[in-house]
């Protein structure tokens, strides 16, 4: 078998997973005043300074969350019902995760708010004069922008600390989703100069069900939830300990792995990319020169990509085509689409996800049958 589709979830870390069960096997709600809760509590904070440490952030500037789209959706809704009525326009970009754009797209719908996408080219990057554009023309209207890191199905580096630059002229808050770039590229927030930024657990080697919001103190967000008034009284609930142990060890290795762990990742990659583009003709590797290092998304011309995965999963390779399914209709990368690609086109890509448990074999296993699952999903054709 070839898992490579580690831009989803990974393989937790035996690290992390050992600091999970030491900490499942304890009692205790950090909230409490009594020892057990005392000592859960210890166990979160130390966590806590864990994490800012791999972000370069301050250990008050991190709520934990439950998931990376409640982070996002704490984020966007947050930001734009704390901004006040005369600011009534968010800034975007058209390739964000759908954790940003279906709440985006909910607020224009339910909240009346007008939604600026900025262009990207070719290669999925965000275009900066687009940007600055579209800031110096609604500087009054717009309530924050939010801009992804990296994106997650072309893996293109996104320009944030330029475009975060530019906001900082406007004082306009700017949040940035990094959740794919979290421990794969560095990643320092004070650096990065956002209000706030997305990072998840289970990206990196951490267990599923944690991830944060990194965000200045001074940021106001209005809550999604409301309870026990935990994290600083934006993220009610009961804190999860085991997992924000495991996430911060995840966090903490990952952290100082870094460098070796994208050399690495950079040659499975290219070994991938070598093998896939000579094996298979007629295909287009797409993202651009400035990538994260464990992405290679390909296109490959009169083959349906849903045929692909399928035909690739029965030989023993897992991969994703980035493409969403509704009612039963196959439906083209926006963010393909975004970049320029016709639609029948955009049906026609996949994504290959590399991560630092992937071997060579699992590379030598997908080249080895790509072109055999090329032929027969051409023959097959693109509807």
């Amino acid at each position: 078998m070839a898992y490579l589709d580690n831009a989803a979830t990974t393989a937790m870390l035996p690290e992390a997973l050992e600091v999970m069960y030491r900490e499942a096997v304890n009692v205790g709600n950090a909230s409490s005043l009594h020892g057990a809760g005392r000592r859960a509590r210890r166990v979160v904070e130390e966590s806590r300074e864990k994490l800012a440490a791999a972000v370069g952030a301050k250990p008050q500037e991190i709520i934990f969350t439950a998931s990376g789209t409640e982070a996002n959706n704490l984020a966007v809704k947050g930001m734009f019902w704390n901004a006040g009525a005369t600011k009534r326009a968010i800034l975007s970009s058209p390739i964000e995760h759908h954790a940003i754009l279906d709440p985006l797209e909910w607020l224009e719908r339910e909240h009346n708010v007008t939604l600026h996408l900025a262009d990207v080219d070719g290669d999925g990057r965000t275009k900066v004069e687009s940007v600055a554009q579209l800031l110096s023309e609604h500087e009054n209207e717009i309530s924050f922008v939010t801009v992804m890191h990296s994106n997650n199905e072309v893996g293109a580096l996104q320009p944030v600390e330029e475009i975060a630059a530019i906001s900082r002229e406007y004082k306009i808050p700017i949040h940035s989703d990094a959740v794919q770039s979290f421990g794969k590229v560095p990643l320092d927030f004070a650096k990065l100069g956002v209000n706030a930024m997305t990072i998840s657990g289970h990206k990196i080697g951490g267990p599923l069900g944690v991830a944060a919001l990194v965000a200045k103190k001074e940021l106001e967000l209005t809550p999604l939830l409301h309870g026990g008034g935990q994290e600083r009284d934006v993220r009610s609930g009961t804190l999860h300990t085991p997992a924000i142990a495991a996430f911060a060890t995840a966090a903490e290795l990952s952290h100082q792995r870094l460098l070796a762990n994208a050399d690495h990742i950079k040659a499975l990659r290219e070994r991938l990319i070598r093998g896939v583009t000579t094996a298979v003709a007629d295909v287009r590797l797409n993202g651009g020169a400035s990538t994260l290092p464990g992405i290679a998304h390909f296109t490959f011309a009169g083959a349906e990509g849903d045929a692909l995965l399928l035909l690739l999963d029965a030989q023993g390779v897992q991969c994703s085509t980035g493409s969403a399914c509704s009612a039963g209709i196959a439906q083209p990368s926006h963010v393909l689409i975004a970049m320029g690609m016709a639609p029948k086109v955009a049906r026609s890509s996949i994504r290959f996800s590399i991560g630092t448990t992937t071997t060579e074999q699992e590379i030598d296993k997908t080249i080895s049958v790509i072109n055999e699952v090329v032929t027969r999903a051409r023959a097959a054709g693109v509807r």
